[in-house]
């Protein structure tokens, strides 16, 4: 009886720090590689240009979440955690000797998560499932699915933009995903589709969330929904801002800086959005509590 309550009294110790040591330097050893990789390859197109971002968020949510990790209950699950590190491995190998993005980031999540159950067990694992899940904003989506979507977005976004413009009195007409308007022709390109700012906006979105720490599944689950329309309204009246700024000011004004500006200010007006949409949601849950 001696023997089993002193083993249980170890297990709930506080582990030293440096006992991680070996695991972060592979880590690293592993990551630093892939990184650099995606930083002169993936992460330099717009549509994957959140990736530093979210690396840097991610390390920061594991660093805030380090003390529940590391004084984790010492309750391994070695079968499924080794299943889980070998497995991720072997797939990472495959997607960075073939230069397969996608599996390549995307075997980091289980890869950490058998770290963790070897480690410590399913509770290391339960206190980093934010960070874990916020990873997966991480994985580039294969070129096909962005194909298929961003098809069909832009041509929702082109034509809701003809017809704002036209209601307006502008002389605009659309074939497909080209606008006319005047003397000019625009095509909307692929980053004018929204999806990039759709996948960034959502992931801040849940990071905004994880934040407030709302009790509400009702207040989280409006604010998540409110996400995809935000987004999909900020790219039009981006697609109608560089319109117009090519029908007053001519071709080089709108497929030069103001082309950047315009995805960079109106990302943050969206991020804005959802903020105002928030407090809209706190003042009428407020009233609904103190009227019960």
């Amino acid at each position: 009886m001696y023997n089993t309550a002193q083993i249980t009294s170890e297990q709930r110790q506080p582990s030293a720090w440096w006992r991680w040591l070996p695991i972060a330097i592979g880590l690293l050893a592993i990551c630093l590689p892939s990184f650099f990789h995606l930083m002169q390859t993936t992460w330099q197109t717009e549509e994957n240009g959140h990736g530093p971002i979210i690396v840097i968020v991610v390390c920061w949510l594991f660093w805030q979440k380090r003390h529940d990790i590391i004084n984790a209950p010492v309750k391994p699950s070695a079968v499924l955690g080794w299943i889980s590190l070998i497995l991720s491995l072997l797939a990472f190998i495959v997607g960075r000797s073939q230069s397969i993005d996608t599996i390549e980031v995307a075997a980091l999540v289980p890869m950490l998560i058998g770290v963790l159950l070897l480690m410590r067990g399913w509770q290391a694992v339960r206190a980093a499932w934010f960070p874990l899940l916020f990873l997966l904003f991480l994985i580039p989506l294969p070129g096909l699915l962005v194909e298929i979507i961003t098809g069909s977005l832009k041509q929702h976004v082109s034509g809701v933009a003809e017809e704002i413009l036209y209601a307006a009195g502008y002389p605009i007409a659309r074939m497909g995903v080209m606008l006319s308007i005047g003397q000019y022709k625009l095509l909307v390109a692929d980053a004018c589709s929204g999806l990039n700012s759709m996948f960034s906006l959502s992931a801040l979105g849940l990071l905004y969330l994880y934040l407030m720490k709302y009790r509400s599944w009702l207040h989280n689950g409006l604010l998540l929904l409110a996400v995809l329309p935000i987004a999909f309204a900020a790219n039009v009246i981006r697609v109608m801002a560089l319109v117009l700024i090519t029908y007053y000011f001519g071709d080089e004004a709108g497929q030069g800086f103001a082309h950047a500006a315009a995805g960079m200010v109106l990302f943050v007006a969206a991020l804005m959005l959802l903020m105002l949409f928030d407090v809209v949601l706190r003042l009428i849950f407020f009233r609904n509590r103190s009227a019960s």
